[in-house]
């Protein structure tokens, strides 16, 4: 939520985020999200590649402005001795770093993690890469593309007989994302419990953090020996569960494993005897016989709109629910109850809406401070408040290109 109400259970903690495009800076919004003051610092001139990918308006990047929201913004070039030294500096009154160069890239800078742990031992420093900060491929670019496809979640996305199929957006940064701030916040703990004399350095590999989301799949293939085919929008452990065209020419996706949950659903398309017939009466074998259920139920759908079938369903506490693009979230009842949708303070347009914090907290539900904002744009914050330089330090670096 947005406004004045609470400022988060991360209030008084302070991020360096020097990390660029979407999973490392994501990991830092959402800890800004609950209160934390997140830095971030981007090179003099250039700043996150971010701020260059669509889409656009009036030249703005609004990509850029929901995935570094709430955030402080510097400039500071880490390569020169310089800048070196003032981020040092910064690292000594911070908590956290949070970094996603190829790995070796900080070391050659003077900047690994001895020298920031000299500067301030209980530093926690996490290190976000495509394949880890060692091993055959560490020296790799790593994309979403890249670590979606070898950690094994595009093999199993598309139909079994057409290619693997990406989603329509690069889902692998945020799954690192997710990772990252719970890792910060693992090792946060053990700061807190009084082992305030040692920090720590998180190796955050994208590629394994996509190994473990899919879960199963790794134990089905040790103890089974079997390797998971696609699937389309059909999955392999319950029936009927299919996505279904209606009638006025949209979708609605079907789910439920359980007993219950078929009877349910069989009673929504006026067939209660479904639940009765032995070829249906349990998962295992609406799962062997999911071709004749697709066909029951594909067929009801397809006679009926959208929302009579939602309906249905609803009525019948069946487990049916409409696909939604992102207009119909802006409408649905729901989303609209709970503030899911923020209206955020944009340096730029005024207000902007963009998804709310997940997930709620009662007693300090956190905030959006603001849309990610333009480049250096609280240098003056950082060096003269949290470092105390003056103005002739600050003009002199700025005149070196250095901040």
């Amino acid at each position: 939520m947005t406004g004045p109400e609470g400022e988060g259970p991360l209030k008084g903690l302070r991020v360096l985020d020097i990390a660029t495009i979407i999973a490392g800076p994501m990991a830092g919004t959402l800890m800004a999200d609950f209160g934390a003051e997140v830095i971030k610092l981007e090179l003099p001139g250039l700043g996150d590649g971010l701020r260059g990918f669509p889409p656009f308006r009036e030249g703005k990047s609004l990509w850029w402005k929901v995935t570094n929201r709430g955030k402080y913004f510097g400039a500071l070039d880490l390569r020169t001795p310089e800048g070196r030294a003032l981020f040092l500096r910064l690292v000594a009154k911070s908590d956290v770093v949070i970094e996603n160069f190829r790995p070796g890239t900080l070391e050659r800078w003077d900047l690994g993690i001895e020298t920031l742990w000299r500067a301030n031992p209980r530093l926690v420093v996490l290190r976000v890469s495509g394949f880890g900060q060692d091993g055959p491929n560490a020296g790799l670019p790593g994309f979403a593309r890249i670590f979606e496809a070898i950690g094994g979640l595009t093999a199993i996305s598309g139909r079994e007989d057409e290619p693997p199929m990406h989603t329509g957006y690069p889902i692998g940064d945020p799954i690192g994302a997710l990772f990252g701030a719970f890792a910060i916040l693992a090792a946060l703990w053990r700061v807190a419990q009084g082992d305030r004399e040692r920090g720590e350095e998180i190796d955050l590999s994208l590629t394994e953090a996509l190994f473990r989301i899919i879960e199963v799949l790794a134990i089905e293939y040790d103890q089974l020996g079997e390797v998971r085919r696609r699937s389309g929008n059909r999955n392999l452990y319950s029936a009927p569960s299919d996505v279904y065209l209606t009638a006025d020419k949209r979708y609605v996706s079907l789910a439920g494993s359980t007993n219950r949950t078929f009877a349910n659903n069989a009673r929504a398309i006026g067939r209660p005897e479904l639940a009765e017939d032995p070829r249906f009466a349990t998962n295992a074998a609406r799962v062997e016989h999911g071709e004749e259920l697709d066909r029951i139920f594909g067929g009801w759908i397809a006679a009926h709109t959208q929302e009579e079938a939602v309906a249905a369903f609803r009525a019948a506490s069946g487990t049916l629910a409409p696909i939604y693009s992102v207009d119909q979230i802006f409408a649905d009842p729901q989303f609209v109850a709970r503030g899911a949708i923020a209206e955020t303070p944009d340096e730029d347009f005024g207000q902007v809406r963009m998804q709310g914090l997940v997930p709620r907290f009662r007693r300090r539900p956190g905030r959006i401070r603001w849309a990610a904002k333009a480049l250096a744009a609280d240098n003056d914050y950082i060096y003269r408040e949290i470092l105390g330089l003056e103005d002739a330090e600050i003009e002199g670096y700025k005149a070196k290109g250095i901040i």
